[in-house]
């Protein structure tokens, strides 16, 4: 498997919500990545593939909600989000895709 191939393993999409266009204000872009990816990876991802310098990075990890699927009890996946802060001068577009 390519060195590109496993940066997209560890991040899934972006996540465009009111909370990370407030982000984006301060220069950082939120990302949902791999439950199991690590700071140093998600760093390394981000500068392989948009080209850009990283600062910081901010983990969540969002716990799924126990729901109701057809009357019996589901769980949602557990969800990871990072919050990725830019140097100054570097942009990523999240709009356009990859």
């Amino acid at each position: 498997m390519s060195a590109k191939a496993e940066h997209y393993d560890v991040i899934r999409k972006p996540i465009i919500t009111e909370k990370a266009t407030m982000a984006s204000e301060a220069n950082a872009v939120v990302f949902e990545v791999s439950i199991d990816a690590n700071k140093p990876m998600i760093k390394e991802a981000v500068e392989a593939l948009f080209n850009v310098k990283v600062k910081a990075v901010n983990t969540t990890v969002t716990k799924g909600k126990v729901k109701r699927f057809r009357g019996t009890l589901g769980k949602r996946k557990d969800v990871k989000k990072a919050y990725v802060t830019l140097e100054e001068g570097n942009t990523i577009d999240v709009t356009t895709g990859l």
